[in-house]
């Protein structure tokens, strides 16, 4: 139950306090510390897997709580990012609605014995959405470079990418999860 890839979960959870309360202070300090938390904590997704897997560590409660870690994660820096003004309300709730939605639709395809993998989109947007939120963390400019610009460009690719494995999402849950 406790091993190394659920320990890196529980820390990535363990994280997004921090990251709130960093961020319900905004400064250039701050933000800067949130930022560098946020990545230190979505690297420990990527550890997680790897160490999961080849080292045939996968449980249950990795399996639960992995992505369960993943989508707080995510959510809680978008709803400060929103409570800062730093990020469009209708961008976080889009996102966060296709997290909750694409959640559903695996819970019910895995309770009829269906498993719906990741998309190549869905990955690609856990990406984007990652290096998005960044310099939407940093706000502020350094050097006079505005990171919040490039922050805006990315969050809206994820976006468009989170809507198209949505749709992906949908599609495979209606081709193979039987009505009953």
């Amino acid at each position: 139950m406790f091993n190394l890839p659920n320990t890196l979960t529980f820390a990535r959870i363990g994280s997004i306090p921090i990251i709130v309360l960093l961020l319900y202070f905004p400064g250039k300090t701050t933000s800067a510390l949130a930022m560098f938390i946020f990545i230190a904590a979505s690297l420990t997704d990527l550890a997680d897997g790897i160490v999961a897997r080849r080292y045939n560590l996968v449980t249950n409660m990795g399996k639960f709580l992995d992505p369960l870690a993943d989508k707080l994660l995510i959510s809680s820096v978008m709803i400060m990012l929103v409570a800062n003004g730093w990020l469009q309300a209708w961008i976080a709730v889009i996102i966060i609605g296709r997290e909750i939605t694409v959640t559903g639709l695996r819970a019910i395809a895995a309770d009829a014995g269906v498993v719906i993998a990741a998309d190549s989109y869905g990955k690609l947007k856990t990406i984007f959405q990652v290096v998005a939120l960044c310099p939407l963390i940093l706000h502020y400019p350094w050097w006079g470079f505005d990171p919040s610009l490039l922050g805006q460009v990315l969050i809206h690719i994820a976006l468009v990418l989170a809507l198209v494995s949505a749709v992906n999402y949908l599609r495979n849950f209606y081709s193979q999860v039987p009505e009953k």
